[in-house]
């Protein structure tokens, strides 16, 4: 239904515009005092480098963040990442991940940023504080936030945009009666807009999901999808037929799909009940952060890669590289 509402489809968008009017004038009012200094943002020592969306739901700004995390290591420079930390509850704020953090602790998406990259990551409600931490605890040259593109109470040097190319921005309308976060003419104030599937417009940088082998959770087998039988998906994420129709152009033949609401938790007995004996199970590389404390044998996720295509995405790298060298290095705290 929501997708209905926000695509437009549905005209039930029009009975919750007043809500849209007032979350819009309080986005503004925010934004707005923090231009003029009636609020203070906090700088970091470092340049900071947001990815985040205009609209609700997936865009695939995990994938980018991953892709930039590899891309500026391998350039040498030391790369830290900050989250909110969505769907975790850590005991005590700013939290830094070590292999032992669980998704219930800091998220599902900072768990699979570290796992997947290695390098230092921190969760936090108050971004400052997570950056801070950060720098307490490795010499990092350059911050990326998952996130928080209106989170102005962090200063940031650069700012990109992931939008989804399919769902665009929907009807157009703030949350609730749409997907905005902020209006599209937002983008005309960021550093690249990079879009996932769809048909990029001028300026905008093109992207796919490049999907890999599939990866057994008990095993670390990896097979290709269309080898595996008897299959059911689940995705909880915040676009899943995304999800669904990538296993199928892989060759998967689906018997079920289940979607889950993002950052869902997940247990056992719930997972396991999505399936019969002789069934496999595939899921995305985020749902499976949270299972493979109990995994099954006939358990599969699909991990992704962005690729980004044209000549932009190297300038950017260079820009940033050229942000990282410029920033006066910060070592641990003794």
């Amino acid at each position: 239904m929501i997708a209905r509402i926000w695509s437009g489809e549905s005209p039930l968008w029009r009975l919750l515009l007043p809500l849209s009017w007032l979350y819009g004038l309080v986005s503004a009012i925010i934004r707005f005092s923090y231009r003029v200094g009636l609020k203070k943002a906090w700088r970091a020592p470092v340049p900071v480098v947001v990815v985040g969306n205009l609209t609700a739901g997936g865009n695939g700004k995990t994938p980018v963040v991953i892709w930039l995390v590899e891309q500026l290591t391998r350039r040498g420079i030391r790369v830290g990442v900050v989250s909110r930390g969505y769907g975790g509850k850590a005991a005590r704020y700013p939290l830094v991940l070590t292999a032992q953090t669980t998704t219930a602790e800091a998220g599902d998406e900072p768990v699979l940023i570290y796992q997947r990259t290695g390098v230092p990551v921190a969760v936090s409600p108050v971004r400052s504080e997570a950056v801070q931490a950060l720098l307490a605890h490795a010499p990092v040259q350059l911050v990326i936030t998952d996130d928080g593109l209106q989170h102005y109470a962090l200063a940031r040097d650069k700012e990109i945009v992931v939008v989804d190319g399919v769902r665009r921005f929907g009807n157009g309308w703030w949350l609730p009666a749409g997907p905005m976060r902020e209006r599209a003419s937002r983008l005309a104030s960021v550093d690249a807009v990079i879009v996932n599937g769809g048909v990029a417009q001028t300026g905008e940088i093109p992207m796919t999901l490049q999907p890999a082998q599939a990866v057994n959770l008990v095993s670390g087998e990896r097979r290709e999808v269309a080898r595996l039988g008897n299959l059911v998906a689940m995705a909880g994420i915040g676009h899943p037929p995304r999800f669904f129709a990538t296993l199928e152009q892989c060759g998967a033949t689906l018997t079920k799909t289940v979607p889950l609401a993002d950052h869902q938790a997940l247990s056992e007995p719930q997972v396991a009940a999505l399936t019969t004996p002789g069934q496999n199970l595939i899921m995305t590389e985020k749902d499976a952060v949270k299972c493979r404390a109990f995994a099954r044998d006939s358990w599969w996720y699909l991990p992704v890669d962005a690729q980004l295509q044209g000549d932009r995405p190297e300038q950017l790298l260079q820009e940033l590289v050229a942000l990282a060298h410029q920033a006066h290095e910060v070592s641990p705290a003794p």
